[in-house]
């Protein structure tokens, strides 16, 4: 049985990246605590079937998060349903590997369009509903991949160290007006996609022997983090980097 947090109901919160994988269980569990949340993302068929399976409180907008004007289309587009944002989740991500020989100029600056840029003007779209209310949350999601050293997607590694400084710098300058500013890094987590892409039976044993817990990390395991983050409970939490991950950092 997931805590409730009474204080979440009928707030308004924006998941970037949220109709699959992470993003999809973060959405669910602020929709099961009564918020009203807007779910951005590119994939138009998934956001659409949560949206007519979550119902009322659940607006999918479609997005492309690296088109920085429609993203904040987007962000007021759920503001017009649902009223001013309180609560803003930068979930969305790409982990593709690549190799550093072959990384072109533009697939750089794609990687970091999709991984950090978008996260920096979607908390610059929600900045002034959050300082009117004299409160806001956001959950910026980071990885643990730079911190374990990993190699094979340097553009995704960078990007997402750079989501630390980031969430430290906002707030910073967020703190005055009542805002939160944290960042949660998963470890490696058992999505449909890591599932189908990554993970073997050779890869969950080296998981398994880093990780101290060993059983599968789910994605569910990191929503649980980020609503209580957002929720009154962590009303003191700000600045920090809080890792997920089963022991393995």
């Amino acid at each position: 049985m997931a805590a409730i947090y009474s204080d979440l109901k009928d707030r308004t919160v924006v998941v970037s990246g949220g109709a699959g994988g992470i993003g999809e269980s973060i959405v669910r569990a602020f929709h099961a605590q009564g918020a009203r949340v807007g779910i951005l993302d590119i994939d138009t068929a998934r956001g659409a079937r949560l949206q007519a399976e979550l119902g009322q409180g659940a607006l999918f907008v479609a997005c492309d998060l690296t088109d920085i004007p429609a993203l904040k289309a987007a962000i007021t587009a759920v503001r017009e349903a649902f009223g001013p944002i309180d609560i803003l989740v930068n979930n969305a991500a790409h982990d593709e590997r690549h190799e550093t020989l072959e990384v072109t100029e533009d697939y750089w600056d794609g990687r970091m369009a999709v991984n950090l840029k978008h996260q920096f003007f979607a908390a610059q779209a929600v900045l002034p509903d959050m300082k009117a209310s004299g409160k806001g949350a956001i959950v910026n999601l980071g990885s643990t991949s730079w911190v374990i050293g990993q190699g094979g997607m340097p553009a995704y590694t960078a990007s997402k160290s750079a989501v630390i400084g980031l969430t430290r710098s906002l707030a910073r300058d967020f703190g005055p007006f009542g805002i939160r500013v944290n960042a949660v890094a998963p470890g490696w987590i058992m999505t449909e996609r890591q599932l189908q892409l990554w993970v073997t039976s050779e890869t969950e044993k080296e998981i398994y022997a880093n990780q101290c817990l060993k059983r599968r990390l789910v994605p569910d395991d990191i929503a649980r983090v980020v609503v209580f983050m957002c929720s009154d409970e962590a009303g003191a939490i700000t600045n920090q980097h809080y890792v997920v991950d089963g022991g393995w950092t």
